[in-house]
């Protein structure tokens, strides 16, 4: 129903893009447009180091080992 978290591309893949899709929905190219029926909810409203905290979580749990991310990241994808 919804994209997996566990081994995911779009989590384990870039960052940056990553913190897109999270903050305002800009879709990673490793999520097929149109294949769930329903849009993620926004977050760009969260500061940059709680967004940091949230993506390190996600990256780091549910079977995953991605390096951590940082606030400096977040900034950086809210520029794009």
């Amino acid at each position: 129903m919804y994209p997996r978290l566990t081994g995911s591309a779009a989590v384990l893949g870039d960052p940056i893009e990553l913190a897109q899709w999270v903050l305002s929905q800009k879709r990673p190219a490793s999520i097929p447009a149109g294949r769930y029926p329903t849009q993620m909810l926004l977050f760009g409203w969260m500061k940059d180091q709680d967004a940091a905290a949230l993506l390190t979580y996600i990256r780091a749990n549910f079977g995953n080992a991605a390096p951590p991310v940082d606030a400096a990241t977040i900034a950086r994808a809210r520029e794009k």
